[in-house]
Order: C-alpha cells, then structure tokens, then sequence
C-alpha cells in the first residue's frame, strides 16, 4: 500500500504541475491573440506543432527505451552508457534533421509560415535544443525524480511565456515570440545537462547497448509520426487549404479542448516506471492500470462537460470576440476526443510493457491515414469543425484498436458502473453551469468550482466512490500539501 501511496502521490505531484503548466498557457494565449494578428498566431501554432513533429522523429522513440531499460537499473555504469548512448544519438540525429530545415527553409517558410522567413531560419536551433530539452527531460522521468522533473517542466512553459511575452511587447513580434522558445530551450537544458553531470558523472559512451534501445524505440517512430499526423496534420490541412487565419480560429478552441490531456500527463510521465519495476508482479500492473483508469476517467469526464459549456465565455475572455465566435465549437468535440486519447495514454503502456511497441505503430499508422484522407474531404466542405470531428472519429477508431490488442495481455479493470455513475453526476453538474451560464472571469471560476463541488457530492452520493477511497485522497491531499511546501527546500 505504501508503494502505491507513493505512486498516487507521485501522480499528484506531476497533475498539480500540469495545471501550472496550464495556467501559463492560459497566460499566454490572450498575450499572444491580442498583440498578433490572427495569421500571427497562426503561424505560432504551426511552429509548435512543427517542433512536436521533430522531436518525435529526431528522438527516434529513444525516451522509451531509457524508461523500459534504466527505469530499475542501479549500477551506475550502466546508467551513464544508457544515458549518454541516448543523449549523444538524439543530438546527432537532431543536427542531421536542422541541417535539413535549414537547408529548405524558404520552401517552409512559404508553405507553413506564411511566407515568413525569418521565423522559419530560427526554426533548425530551436530544434536542436527542443530535443535536448525533451530527452534531458525524460533523464528525471525514468528514475522518477518527480519533484525535479516537475520543476524543469513547469520552468519550461514558464520561461517560454516571460520570453516571448517580453520580446513580443518589446516589438519583435512573431519572431521574437519564436525566439523566446529558443533562448528558454537553451537555458533549461544547460541547467538539465549540468545536474545530469552532477549526479551520475560523465561518461564517453560506447553505444553498447543501442542496437537493443532502437529494437525498442525504433518501431514506434511511425507510430509517434502518425500520431502527431493525428493529433497536428489537421492545422497543416487548414493552413494549405484555408489559410493561417482559420489556422488561428481552430488552434484557441482546440487548445481549449486539448486541456483534458493535462490530466493524463501525470500516467504518461509516470506509470511506465512503475509498471517496469513491477513487470513480474502481474496482479500489481493490473492493479496499478485499474487505479489508473478509474481516477483519469473521474476527472476527464466531468472536465469535457465543463469544456463544453463554458468554451465561448471563456474564449471571449481569453482571446478576440471572431477568434471565439468562429473556433468555440471546436472544444466540445477535441475535449471529447482528448478524453479517448487519455485512455489510449494509459492502455498503450500495457502493449509497451510487452515490448510489442509494432502494434502502436502500425494502430498510429492506420489513424494517421484515415486522418489525412478524412480531412482533405471535411475540411474544404465544413471547414474547421469538419476537422475537429475528424479528430473525434480518428481517436476513437485508435482507442477501439487499442482495446482489442491490450486485453489481449491483461483483462481490461474498467469499473462500468463507476463510468455511469461519473457520466450521471457531470450531467447534473453541467446542467447547473449551463443554467448560470457566467460570462466574466470571476462567474466562470466561481461557477466551475460549484459545478465540481456539485460534481463530487452526487458521485458520492451515488456511492462512486468507497469510504476508505474518500479517506485515503483525503490524507493524500494533506500529504501533497506538506510534500508541495518541501519541494523547493529538498530540491
């Protein structure tokens, strides 16, 4: 039980840091909607989605290898070839891949930037230290360094949006928006690099044991393309066919929509570690995924319902009136299909575990096609929510793969009854928010959190949750608190 308290604090740790990393975002979108112009911030997402597509290639699924291998490794020797072997190969991919961008930057720039050139020349450094920065971040993932792993990847989003903010107040527009991302990648990693080197020491590696790291990672690499063809692809269609300006109107409500996907990224982060460390202990993997399940499903399904209803109000507030009265119907649907990906999230590390990491890749694979061929049709018909129903219809076909191939390895610990009865309790709750329907900042926040009070009395009401569950998160809870106090202290 202690081991699994320490987990489901861990869990905690990593979903309080992702709701910081939220409000950053939060933070940022109003800054960036209402100092660039629509096709600015266009351009803005299609440098992120851009960044995400690189480093799934440039790492070459190598953060999965360094969890699945070092997660329960001790002999220090070891841990520095592993950490290096991998380090130094995503660097060496990472500048064969800049080298690239640079060298087709004006095609890039025309095609996905608007014709700004200048953004896209910043685009091959700020690669090379997105990568670093990623696979450095993994380093603390894998030996479940949670605090130092929370700190780095809050002070990631948050150095991007004092950066950019400044240097786009200070005149330099979207170019130093992009500019700001590169010089917080280059900051953060050198302080990674440096307490890597601290704590492990350093070591030349060998590559001794890469060819088995790439057995590994290798096959997901399409997997991970196709993934971000999913969940990315949808903006490189828009900006193509409709421009960087509906680019702008999908990106706010699909950001909104996506949020949900906060509250997996504590399992992403941590649960593949632990079930490592417990792989021949198979009644505790399937007691950690059911826990798992149960818990995201209790915060993701209220979470949509909330979306939902307050997605224009709180659109209006945080971008421009056309910016929310074009893109608000887009949460509901990305809210709804995020909530699908958290499950895939959760179940795919059953299949990862196995080390059948083809099977994500060719399921990836599969969604990726239906993806592209289903928006080249809806877009240029519907438009932008002709995309968002494709990436509602493209997460379920993956989620359905996914439940096929894991239960064939473990009988799937879904609590039917507890989804009812969560499903029941966010209706209610949601009709209440609807009724009020708040529009200013302080309605939306006081609302919400009535709706979520409302929320878990009727789950609990309709016995959703047991008594030793209420008095477990209940000293959870206190225990966070202490352990939040302490973070900067131990760190």
């Amino acid at each position: 039980m202690s081991e699994y308290k320490l987990f489901v604090q861990r869990i905690g740790l990593v979903g309080i840091t992702n709701i910081l990393v939220a409000i950053s975002s939060i933070i940022l979108l109003p800054i960036l909607t209402k100092n660039l112009s629509t096709s600015d911030y266009g351009i803005w997402n299609q440098v992120n989605i851009t960044l995400i597509l690189i480093s799934n290639i440039a790492q070459v699924g190598l953060s999965y290898a360094m969890n699945r291998f070092l997660a329960g490794e001790t002999d220090k020797t070891k841990i520095q070839e592993g950490v290096y072997s991998i380090l130094a190969v995503v660097l060496g991919v990472s500048l064969v891949v800049a080298g690239a961008l640079y060298i087709f930057s004006n095609e890039i720039g025309f095609l996905l930037l608007n014709n700004n050139h200048s953004v896209a020349l910043l685009l091959p450094l700020t690669i090379i230290m997105s990568n670093m920065t990623f696979i450095s971040l993994d380093f603390f993932r894998t030996f479940q360094k949670t605090r130092k792993y929370s700190i780095f990847y809050l002070s990631r989003s948050y150095l991007v949006l004092i950066f950019a903010s400044v240097l786009l107040l200070l005149g330099y527009g979207i170019w130093g928006c992009v500019f700001g991302i590169l010089i917080s990648y280059t900051l953060l990693m050198v302080v990674m690099f440096a307490i890597i080197v601290s704590e492990i020491g350093f070591k030349i590696p060998r590559f001794k044991n890469i060819r088995e790291y790439l057995n590994l990672s290798l096959p997901m690499v399409p997997g991970m393309v196709s993934s971000w063809i999913v969940d990315s692809s949808d903006r490189y269609v828009i900006g193509i066919l409709l421009g960087t300006v509906f680019v702008g109107y999908y990106s706010a409500g699909y950001t909104l929509g996506t949020t949900i996907q906060l509250l997996v990224a504590p399992f992403s982060v941590l649960l593949l570690p632990v079930l490592s460390k417990n792989y021949e202990d198979k009644r505790k993997v399937k007691t950690v995924v059911k826990y798992s399940l149960r818990y995201y499903l209790a915060l993701s399904i209220p979470a949509v319902f909330l979306l939902s209803i307050l997605s224009k109000p709180i659109l209006n507030i945080l971008t421009t009136a056309e910016i929310a009265s074009n893109g608000f119907l887009i949460t509901p649907l990305v809210a709804l299909g995020a909530l699908l990906f958290g499950l895939y999230t959760i179940l795919s590390q059953i299949i990862i575990l196995t080390k059948k990491t083809k099977i994500i890749g060719v399921v990836w694979i599969i969604a990726a096609i239906i993806n592209i061929a289903l928006n080249l049709i809806a877009v240029p018909f519907i438009g932008i929510i002709g995309a968002a129903l494709v990436t509602l219809v493209t997460y379920t076909v993956t989620l359905a793969f996914i439940l096929v191939y894991s239960s064939r390895y473990m009988t799937l610990p879904f609590d039917l009854g507890f989804i009812v009865k969560s499903i029941f309790a966010s209706a209610v709750a949601g009709a209440f928010v609807f009724l009020l329907n708040p529009q200013s900042l302080l309605g939306i926040v006081i609302v919400a959190v009535l709706g979520v009070i409302l929320y878990t009395i009727v789950l609990i009401i309709s016995k959703g949750f047991e008594k030793k569950e209420i008095n477990f998160f209940m000293g959870f809870l206190r225990d966070i608190l202490k352990d939040l106090k302490s973070v900067t202290a131990r760190f």
